[in-house]
């Protein structure tokens, strides 16, 4: 459905999101408070403007009721009101001293709704933060100045959190039934019909998703198998998966365990012990570590018929349990690994715990890397959005398109991935 706003000419005040920057007082206030936090249960909104003050006089202004989405470009959606306190007190520290905050606020009523053939699910914004080539140029160079002044004014983020999570008009039905439902490991995060990777046999359902990135001007195809982590009763329909689509590398951007919880089943053994997962015998022949991965060599063999193929299993450990790394640079070298690994065409499975986030992030980033070898203009969002057209809610958070965007940028500009050749 596509909606239009009423839009002041100035700002987008009307709009879902806002982005709102305020410089503090000769004090270091800027004049408003909060409640809410995540210790106290509650969404984080703007409490009180003080009359007078920076947050009331910036344009657009901050008002009551406004929900903090994000903080200098922080994911705040986990921390707790003192930590989100502590975030905006540090933003006077910065060489700016300016506090960047994208804010939700109460949308306006709709004009009028028009649907279209396609029933797109958006938002219309003024042409200030809409995305547009034309300012740039439809280029490689062109994409990446855009994508720095996106992440430097926040439009990017903006936009990120303006795109559908799950794609309008297509079902998720099979995932629902009452037999699979115990197979998924959040509730939330279901495969479309469309795209489910369907399993050889009358059990069928795995949560798992078909994702092909197509490369333009080349012939690259990159297919992936985007899936949750294991529970305890679906290790055999991985291993299944894995044999039915003869998979020779996974990825695997989790821990076991992370803050306490579990985030995914073991589904091998430890090396050189031999484990049977319904149908299939798992040996892991090799374990080498490093500070952020472990590479295994694990051999699958079909009990019934004594078939067996290698797969290569890469585990990214550097993810930190909260947020996004720090620095890129070991996710970088990760990224590189599995490039090197990757058979042309052939399709590699990656996982995370739920199988959109980091999995998502991965998938973004070598989805960049290729575009800018064959010298082709990167548009993350449509990156994206391409991935959530076949499989819902790819990349959950703010930080971590923001965390993928700057790794763009960063192997742009630092020509750690340079064009194969140019037009």
């Amino acid at each position: 459905m596509l909606v239009i706003y009423a839009l002041s000419k100035n700002e987008f005040s009307n709009g879902d999101l806002l982005l709102v920057r305020i410089t503090p007082d000769e004090e270091g206030k800027f004049g408003f408070n909060l409640k809410g936090g995540v210790d106290q249960k509650m969404q984080l909104v703007v409490s009180r403007i003080t009359p007078g003050s920076p947050a009331d006089k910036c344009n657009p202004k901050l008002i009551e009721g406004d929900q903090i989405v994000l903080i200098n470009g922080r994911d705040i959606s986990e921390h707790t009101h003192d930590q989100v306190v502590m975030f905006i007190k540090a933003s006077r520290e910065s060489h700016t001293r300016e506090l960047a905050l994208l804010v939700r606020r109460k949308v306006v009523k709709p004009l009028g709704d028009m649907k279209t053939e396609d029933d797109i699910d958006f938002q219309l914004f003024p042409p200030s933060i809409l995305p547009t080539c034309s300012e740039y140029g439809d280029t490689l160079q062109g994409s990446m100045e855009q994508l720095a002044k996106g992440l430097e004014t926040g439009v990017v983020l903006i936009q990120f959190e303006q795109l559908y999570r799950k794609k309008p008009g297509l079902a998720i039905t099979c995932a629902r039934t009452g037999q699979n439902m115990e197979k998924n490991r959040y509730k939330d995060v279901l495969p479309y019909d469309a795209t489910r990777v369907v399993l050889d046999g009358s059990d069928d359902y795995i949560n798992a998703s078909y994702v092909n990135m197509e490369i333009p001007s080349s012939d690259i195809i990159n297919k992936y198998i985007a899936t949750q982590g294991p529970l305890p009763h679906t290790c055999s329909q991985f291993w299944q998966m894995v044999w039915d689509n003869r998979l020779t590398m996974i990825i695997m951007l989790t821990t076991l365990t992370e803050r306490g919880k579990t985030k995914c089943q073991q589904y091998w053994p430890d090396p050189p012990e031999v484990s049977e997962y319904g149908n299939f015998q798992i040996q892991c022949h090799s374990e080498d570590c490093t500070i952020a991965c472990v590479f295994r060599e694990i051999l699958i063999t079909n009990i019934e018929t004594g078939e067996e193929f290698p797969v290569s299993h890469l585990q990214y450990v550097a993810w930190p349990d909260h947020g996004v790394p720090d620095d890129s640079s070991d996710f970088l070298e990760f990224v590189s690994s599995v490039r090197q690994k990757r058979m042309k065409n052939q399709p590699i499975l990656v996982h995370c715990s739920a199988g959109i986030g980091r999995t998502g992030v991965l998938i973004t980033m070598e989805t960049a890397m290729c575009l800018i070898e064959q010298n082709q203009p990167v548009y993350p969002l449509d990156i994206v959005r391409q991935m959530r057209d076949q499989r819902a809610m790819m990349i959950q958070t703010s930080s971590q398109y923001k965390f993928v965007c700057e790794a763009i940028l960063r192997v742009y500009k630092d020509g750690l991935i340079k064009p194969l050749h140019c037009s």
